[in-house]
């Protein structure tokens, strides 16, 4: 592969990754005769932080390893990123989502068929509000993102022992996970709510019922808002 190709590829095979990690853990604890069914918000967001990790190692040696087009967003800001590429990192990350999400319907293809419950078979697929207010909902969004972009640009101005990088990416999201995600499920990533809610529609899923359209915008734009601010601050301290 050329060298944008490969680039290119580790954002599609890393999301892909992301989100069959991340949604299965979902996928595991709710839904119907899952030997995890039940086991909670702690084991999603452990789940979760994994998932990024092993994510970020997958893609980091073919490329930046965003995984997220908020983080994409971010970094074109702060120049890290050439504003060419990120149309195509985002067009890679949505595609990588979408068949993350497959993959988890294949693996738990018999507990689908057990789960009547639509907002438990949706939650495996796409995010969505605890108290469905859209204005408090966005700033949740914002300001998980916030944390974590801004976390990954400092991130950049320290020196990890090599390999270590990825290990606190994954406490980064934990860490929001635990303390901001309880009220929207922290998509803080527009890709891997995107994504997933396609594969939602498309998927021959018994009792899925409705995709939720309405909510989607909120897992896209607010974390593009924080990462906007969060790259716009860092640049005023840098």
């Amino acid at each position: 592969m050329t060298g944008q190709t490969l680039t290119l590829f580790s954002e599609f095979l890393g999301t892909m990754f992301l989100i069959l990690l991340g949604n299965g853990v979902v996928a595991a604890v709710n839904l119907n005769k899952s030997k995890a069914e039940g086991a909670g918000w702690v084991a999603v967001t452990l789940g979760w932080g994994a998932a990024v990790t092993l994510g970020v190692y997958i893609a980091g040696f073919m490329g930046p390893a965003h995984l997220n087009p908020a983080v994409t967003l971010g970094f074109a800001i702060t120049g890290d990123l050439a504003w060419g590429m990120v149309i195509p990192f985002i067009l890679a990350q949505v595609a990588g989502a979408i068949l993350g999400s497959v993959l988890v319907w294949l693996t738990y293809l018999a507990h689908y068929k057990e789960t009547t419950d639509e907002d438990a078979i949706l939650s495996t697929f796409a995010t969505g509000a605890a108290i469905r207010d859209n204005t408090a909902n966005v700033l949740s969004e914002a300001i998980g993102t916030f944390v974590l972009v801004f976390a990954l640009l400092a991130f950049g101005q320290n020196v990890f022992t090599e390999g270590l990088n990825p290990l606190v990416v994954g406490v980064l999201i934990l860490s929001i996970g635990l303390s901001l995600g309880g009220s929207t499920g922290y998509a803080i990533n527009p890709a891997r709510d995107l994504g997933p809610r396609i594969a939602h529609q498309i998927l021959p899923l018994a009792n899925k019922g409705d995709s939720k359209w309405e909510y989607a915008w909120v897992p896209i734009v607010a974390p593009m808002l924080g990462a906007v601010a969060a790259a716009l601050l860092y640049l005023v301290i840098v």
